[in-house]
């Protein structure tokens, strides 16, 4: 790796970035959470009720007892980190340090780490400039692909095929498990919150940006919200445009997926019930009435078909061909069962079919 001068834009530092031996986020733990540049550690040199602590003696007393609360705070955090997790690094580690604006944080992080010995690099305008960096990419960057959009109504098994294109060695862009999300009024994961936005477009961008330009990427036909997440608009304008395949699998396995991938739903019919409620204003409360009474009486199978013909695939048709303009031109992918083999036979179908 060659040296660099210790400030520098994250442009500048792109194409070498893995090439640090460490990337320090020196922002509070509340701010790393929300998002931050992949494969960072963080290293507050604020902890999040120190960083409230300085920010309001700062705008109740004036700058001065801001920064000496600050500077004494600061100071013994770093010499912690040093203590704890550098101490054991040769004299030629080479981290790279950010904050959210590239100002006194990650100073006086660098100017430290500097002063040991160490080949530090300050990161010029912070996660800021890395977020304005993320953004213009994901108004350009998925133009530079082809996507083959996998389509077809729920329970049809579109993400098993991705992950079996993907365990096939195919790129893969899979919206849904980024978002922790299954895409639907449903689609919560009971032990995973959803990211923030900007940590949900981090992901997108790192994967994307990955990802070999001649080679194409299959995508799920997603809608522009997954849960509480946007799809950013360049990708969901160009998946849309893009050729698709359609998945067909017969209506009793489709019952079988979901009762599989919603066995929480299962185990916990309140919850369930819950969700059910989100569909009031398209269903009345007759029919909600009689699917909370399916879901008490643990008649899921019954429950499960419902929702796929009264709400799910009305849906489905609705917005397919109104949204995916090739949809219509879709080569079919007819599965028979949930078996592993079938999935990979399907995925092998439609490997062959991208390369005609």
């Amino acid at each position: 790796m060659k040296k660099y001068p210790a400030l520098l834009r994250f442009a500048d530092l792109l194409p070498a970035l893995e090439q640090f031996d460490a990337i320090i986020d020196a922002r509070s733990p509340a701010e790393f959470a929300l998002d931050h540049i992949p494969g960072a550690i963080n290293c507050p040199v604020l902890d999040d009720d120190e960083r409230h602590r300085v920010g309001t003696l700062y705008k109740q007393t004036g700058a001065f007892e801001a920064k000496k609360l600050g500077a004494a705070l600061i100071a013994r955090n770093i010499a912690h980190h040093i203590d704890t997790a550098f101490i054991d690094k040769p004299q030629d580690w080479k981290p790279l340090i950010y904050c959210w604006r590239g100002g006194n944080r990650s100073g006086a992080m660098a100017l430290i780490l500097a002063r040991v010995g160490w080949p530090a690099v300050q990161l010029d305008g912070g996660y800021k400039e890395y977020r304005r960096h993320v953004n213009a990419e994901l108004a350009e960057l998925p133009l530079r692909f082809q996507f083959n959009v996998i389509c077809g109504p729920t329970g049809s098994g579109k993400s098993r095929l991705l992950q079996t294109l993907a365990n096939a060695g195919e790129q893969v862009l899979d919206l849904e498990r980024l978002a922790a999300h299954r895409g639907s009024v449903l689609g919560n994961l009971p032990t995973e919150q959803q990211p923030s936005q900007k940590k949900f477009e981090t992901d997108i961008w790192q994967t994307l940006r990955q990802f070999d330009a001649q080679k194409v990427i299959y995508i799920e036909s997603e809608s522009k919200k997954i849960g509480d997440l946007r799809v950013p608009d360049a990708l969901m304008t160009h998946m849309r445009q893009a050729a698709c395949f359609s998945l067909e699998l017969p209506h009793d396995k489709r019952i079988q997926l979901l009762m599989q991938d919603y066995q929480h739903f299962l185990n916990d019919p309140g919850l369930l019930n819950k969700q059910l409620s989100c569909l009031l204003q398209l269903h009345g409360r007759e029919k909600i009435a009689r699917w909370h009474q399916l879901a008490a009486n643990g008649e899921m199978d019954v429950l499960v078909g419902e929702l796929l013909g009264d709400h799910y695939d009305p849906a489905y048709s609705r917005s397919i061909e109104r949204n995916f303009s090739r949809i219509k031109d879709a080569a079919i992918i007819r599965l028979t069962d949930l078996s592993e083999s079938a999935f990979q036979v399907a995925a092998a179908d439609v490997i062959r079919l991208t390369q005609i």
